[in-house]
């Protein structure tokens, strides 16, 4: 299982009025791997995966996910199929407590509206999900305090709780990283490691030490374009790679 493509780009590309963003991507994602999208500022990272999460439309090129074509598929659709993006999808209400956030979201994937009035027995079926799905990212002791109240690094692993109660097959994560403090990456990079056990990730990442810790592929794009694949070894030590981030002003 774990050596077959899940997701995959062939010839993907996206014009502005002239202007190629993204330019003839080819990209594999294999089953079970956390696989990085990488490159300096205007690489055409988010171009690209704004196309994969159907967020935006390819001008030409194809998408496939377990085989079957989501080119022209919506990102509502393409969720519904196991493919997620985090941080987008999942929505967190900043005055409604940890607990409250993920049953809303266990609630919202069985198709149920919000019926508070519900019978308790039921509503702590999904108390026992939803503490679960804490425990999962570590929010155990916070499940009583309300997401306003969580650190930024915490209100991010909520909100890959609220996205991990859609049970994704492939999650796609935007930069898990921005803005964090030093102690929030260390904390949500253990998580990513640990929610990877049993699905494949493709994450857009700008903390280099990061993807080298957890990446198994790496892809480098450069002006829309892919640069150089492999693990981190390989391409850290590519000339070209070097030469790009440098170019645009990256260490």
């Amino acid at each position: 299982m774990s050596d077959g493509v899940i997701l995959a780009a062939e010839n993907l590309t996206k014009e502005f009025k002239g202007f190629f963003a993204v330019e003839d991507v080819n990209l594999s994602v294999r089953r079970g791997q956390i696989h990085a999208l990488i490159g300096p500022n205007g690489a055409g990272k988010t171009t690209c995966f704004n196309l994969l999460t159907k967020f935006l439309s390819p001008t030409r090129g194809k998408i496939t996910y377990k085989g079957d074509d989501i080119t022209s598929m919506s990102s509502a659709d393409i969720a519904r199929l196991g493919l997620v993006r985090s941080f987008q999808i999942s929505a967190v209400f900043p005055h409604l407590t940890a607990l409250e956030n993920v049953r809303i979201a266990l609630q919202r994937k069985r198709g149920d509206s919000f019926d508070f009035w519900r019978s308790q027995k039921v509503l702590s079926a999904f108390d026992d999900e939803a503490r679960a799905l804490l425990a999962d990212v570590g929010l155990s002791e916070f499940e009583t305090v309300n997401a306003s109240d969580l650190s930024y690094g915490r209100k991010r692993a909520l909100e890959i709780a609220t996205t991990l109660a859609l049970n994704p097959e492939m999650l796609l994560l935007d930069e898990p990283m921005a803005g964090m403090a030093q102690e929030d990456v260390e904390r949500i990079s253990a998580l990513i490691k640990r929610i990877s056990a049993n699905r494949t990730i493709l994450m857009v990442e700008h903390n280099l030490s990061v993807v080298a810790s957890l990446s198994d592929t790496i892809t480098v794009l450069a002006r829309g374009k892919v640069l150089a694949e492999g693990d981190y070894a390989t391409v850290s030590k590519d000339e070209r790679v070097i030469e790009a981030y440098i170019g645009a002003g990256h260490g």
